[in-house]
């Protein structure tokens, strides 16, 4: 660790700046079967003056409470002596204890040099040719007096620089507005705030937290932040003094490899890194919500409750082709450029007692232009005469102002009329002691790893190479209830991008769901019922909300194209437990009882559809199925008051007595004591060609079984490879 110059700071050190090349939507081939949704690349513009006007109002952090400690995860539903748990489980970055080498330095009277991300070239960018002079510069060598934070904390605070994230500054603006938040990626902010009254308590070290890959981590850096004539080139604030998010982005720097790494992403993995939660992207225009009230609607209360439960939301207009970055449209919007949504709300219209009984409400969103300027200049912009609509009252409790400061109310059929994608982090609570919904996740680490031996190998390809698709990672999990919502996410372990090694570039991935045997317990090795699908994108997470019915289902996550390798994440969330977990083994293992007790010498999947002609009663049966092999059973859900039910449940069954033949009982659930229906028995022998069988049911008696009302209709497959189902 180098020595700076006492407590007074060390010298500016030099080096070039690339010019930033063009930016572009990031994308796949047009191979894949579903549009790929892209990132928010942005433009970069000159340095940006703050805006005119009075300073906008500020969320002041609080004094750092005596013990007990006050909880800082609210908006994650987790109980307050949770909040210690999750916090003493960060991870130091790269081994660096921030706490150690504050010490160290205060020991030595030095200030902080980040061996890890020094102040040269190769924290700027990953290529390219040097640009303008750069000089990394100390807070105390740019301004008098720095501090964290200047009056409070506020989304109004940052400008973006001379890289294209705005991605990322969105993300910021949202994150200043969440104080439980802020809280957790700047943690102990009253510590790390400079202290005039004490300098030599100062160290010139400052360390965030951020959700990398499942865990959250402590990245620490130093103070020396790059500037050209003594202007700060990347992130700023509109106080000249203040420091804190020129310091988170560089601390996300230096997670990404370099500050030339942050030119052209993804909001999404900016939220996620935030919060910890999963990112939902949302299609405007693919879902026609700007023409569909009732959808939009739908979608405004959505947006409404993840914004009232402390998520973070983005919005941006989708740019096709490179003239399309930084076009401006002729209603003040930017495409390719994405926006923070920092409020939204019903807004009641009209004055006084009219307002109040009238309740006519409006769905209103607020954004803001990480550059600080150029707003939205249609209905209900800052000096719109759709304001006099609304009280003063109503208009100071939502804070509209006329500046021209980069934020700006619209109306939210606006909003999907004139932005194409919105993006809602959301956070899952998983607490029980919350009256908000609960969700139990199921959390898991993969990996897609190449192998000679296809039985081995896992690195498959999507659905297109259905020669190496099932030589994935498969993972399986159930819906226990009749009918529930689940959240599936995969991310892919993030990777830096530097002059060594390039650009980090995210592989396209997605996931299918297919919903299986209810005692599948081995991996897939051909195609079932395809229950769900995910988008394919070279993000670095990709996310599924889907509502599934009671059963047994396998998640088969996939990059694009075969022959890829990395990690990834997978997280389920589903009302309760899943039970998720990776499947491995291809076949029932061999040991040492195999000879004794015997080895399967055939697999037989039992499908059945449904019943017909049951016996009657007043309002029809309440029926099920059983099926049963060799010890073996699964049984259907109860298909109430129907004569004719659709049963659609799948057994696998692998068979070492194969003349014994396989059962398919059909019983009425009643209150006392359950009735008999009628049984059917199957050979399923792998000669027989006939796939679909319709047959009557019979009695129980073994010799010489009796017909029964009704017919069943059953799928069976046979086969003497046990990895042929």
């Amino acid at each position: 660790m180098g020595g700076g110059r006492g407590a007074g700071g060390a010298a500016a050190r030099e080096s070039k700046l690339e010019p930033p090349p063009q930016a572009s939507p990031t994308g796949i081939p047009g191979r894949s079967r579903r549009p790929v949704q892209p990132g928010f690349p942005c433009p970069r513009g000159a340095l940006r003056a703050s805006p005119a006007g009075a300073a906008p109002p500020r969320q002041v952090p609080p004094e750092p409470p005596a013990s007990p400690p006050r909880c800082l995860l609210p908006c994650l539903g987790l109980p307050c002596w949770a909040a210690a748990t999750m916090f003493s489980c960060v991870k130091p970055y790269e081994d660096q204890n921030y706490s150690a080498l504050k010490r160290a330095c205060l020991r030595r009277k030095v200030l902080f040099e980040d061996p890890n991300f020094p102040a040269t070239d190769d924290s700027l960018y990953y290529k390219g040719t040097p640009g303008p002079t750069v000089r990394w510069k100390r807070p105390k060598d740019i301004c008098e007096d720095p501090r964290l934070f200047v009056d409070g904390i506020s989304s109004h605070d940052l400008h973006q620089g001379q890289v294209g994230n705005c991605w990322f500054v969105a993300a910021c603006s949202s994150l200043a507005s969440r104080e439980s938040l802020w809280q957790k990626v700047i943690p102990d902010w009253k510590e790390q705030e400079w202290d005039p009254e004490k300098p030599s308590a100062y160290a010139g070290i400052f360390h965030f937290h951020f959700w990398r890959f499942g865990e959250w981590v402590d990245v620490v850096i130093d103070d020396r932040l790059p500037t050209v004539n003594n202007q700060l080139i990347y992130c700023h604030s509109s106080s000249r003094n203040e420091f804190w998010c020129a310091l988170v982005e560089k601390a996300y720097a230096k997670l990404a490899g370099c500050y030339q790494a942050l030119d052209g992403g993804n909001t999404a993995d900016a939220l996620v890194d935030f919060t910890g939660g999963v990112s939902e992207p949302i299609d405007l225009t693919e879902g026609g919500f700007a023409d569909d009230e009732a959808k939009r609607n739908q979608l405004f209360e959505r947006v409404l409750k993840v914004h009232s439960r402390g998520g973070l939301i983005s919005a941006s207009i989708k740019a096709v082709t490179a003239a399309d970055m930084e076009a401006r449209l002729a209603c003040g919007l930017v495409k390719g450029h994405a926006y923070a949504i920092t409020d939204v709300r019903k807004v009641r219209l009209g004055h006084g007692l009219l307002a109040f009984f009238k309740s006519e409400k409006l769905d209103m969103i607020r954004l803001r232009n990480p550059w600080g300027e150029r707003e939205w200049n249609g209905p209900w912009s800052d000096t719109s005469e759709e304001w006099q609509k609304v009280s003063k009252s109503e208009r100071e409790k939502m804070g509209v102002t006329v500046q021209d400061d980069g934020e700006f109310w619209m109306t939210f059929e606006d909003v999907c009329r004139y932005f194409t994608d919105i993006i809602k982090c959301r956070l899952i609570n998983t607490s029980y002691l919350s009256v908000h919904k609960t969700w139990e996740e199921a959390r898991l680490r993969g990996a897609w790893t190449r192998h000679e031996d296809p039985q081995k190998n896992r690195s498959g390809g999507c659905i297109n190479h259905k020669d190496t698709f099932f030589q994935n990672p498969q993972y399986i999990f159930d819906v226990k209830k009749p009918e529930d919502e689940v959240l599936i996410c995969i991310q892919q372990r993030p990777k830096q991008s530097t002059r060594r090694d390039g650009k980090g570039e995210n592989l396209a991935i997605g996931f299918d769901i297919y919903k299986v045997e209810e005692n599948r317990q081995y991996r897939m090795h051909s195609l079932q019922h395809r229950a769900a699908s995910s988008i394919y994108i070279n993000s670095r997470s990709v996310f599924l909300r889907t509502d599934q019915p009671e059963g047994r289902f396998v998640i088969i996550p996939t990059t694009f194209e075969p022959g890829h390798t990395g990690e990834f994440l997978l997280r389920v969330f589903t009302d309760v437990p899943s039970d998720c977990q990776e499947l491995r083994l291809d076949e029932p293992p061999r040991s040492c009882w195999s000879s004794l007790c015997g080895y399967p010498q055939q697999v037989t999947q039992v499908h059945v559809l449904g019943a017909a002609g049951l016996k009657d009663s007043s309002t029809g049966a309440n029926s099920y199925v059983i099926i049963k092999c060799e010890g073996d059973k699964v049984r259907s859900a109860v298909q109430k008051g129907s004569s004719t039910p659709e049963y659609d449940v799948k057994g696998i069954f692998y068979r070492k007595k194969l003349g014994q033949p396989i059962t398919v009982q059909i019983w009425n659930h009643r209150v006392l004591k359950d009735e008999f229906l009628g049984q059917v028995r199957l050979k399923a022998d792998p000669d027989d060609l006939q796939a679909l069988h319709t047959l009557r049911l019979q009695d129980r008696s073994s010799r010489q079984p009796s017909d029964l009302p009704g017919t069943v209709a059953v799928r069976v497959f046979s086969s003497t490879s046990l990895t042929a189902v």
